[in-house]
């Protein structure tokens, strides 16, 4: 299993980096290059406990789809979304949220397996290198928003 490790450190409190992280709207701001939309589950607002959505997106020229429901769910400190339709063999994506010193760090944590035997193993380097750069793209996002007043924008007060 592959495993890719993340940590972004936000000058916002906790609460407001944990709820824009499970903001659907916000997901698909940050998810802007790959055309991400949410086509099917929760489609907008925030996901909470069981929820579920369906993710449509350009990776790779190829139109996918990928579908994840939130499997851990301890707010404000972390929460767990696991791939249950996609083509993934395994993906699982937790994110944790600690204060320090008045700075929110914002851990990612994403286990990934891929299917297609050798060519699977053969892709699985570059695979991990472009979900790293996706990932640290949309925590540049998260903490750009969280820092100034565009939280209002996903979060209702």
């Amino acid at each position: 299993m592959n495993k890719i490790s993340l940590t972004t450190e936000i000058n916002s409190p906790k609460e407001r980096c944990f709820n824009l992280c499970r903001s659907v709207d916000l997901h698909i701001k940050s998810a802007s290059k790959t055309k991400e939309k949410a086509i099917a589950g929760v489609t907008t607002g925030l996901m909470g406990p069981d929820d579920f959505v369906t993710w449509e997106a350009v990776h790779f020229g190829i139109k996918q789809q990928l579908t994840v429901k939130i499997m851990t769910f301890d707010s404000p400190n972390h929460f767990r979304d696991s791939q249950i339709k996609g083509i993934f063999k395994t993906f699982i994506h937790d994110h944790y949220f600690e204060e320090k010193n008045g700075i929110t760090v914002m851990r990612d944590v994403l286990y990934t397996e891929y299917p297609y035997g050798i060519l699977g193993v053969i892709a699985g380097p570059f695979i991990n290198y472009y979900l790293k750069i996706f990932l640290k793209q949309r925590n540049d996002v998260i903490k750009r928003i969280a820092e100034s007043e565009d939280w209002r924008l996903f979060l209702k007060q």
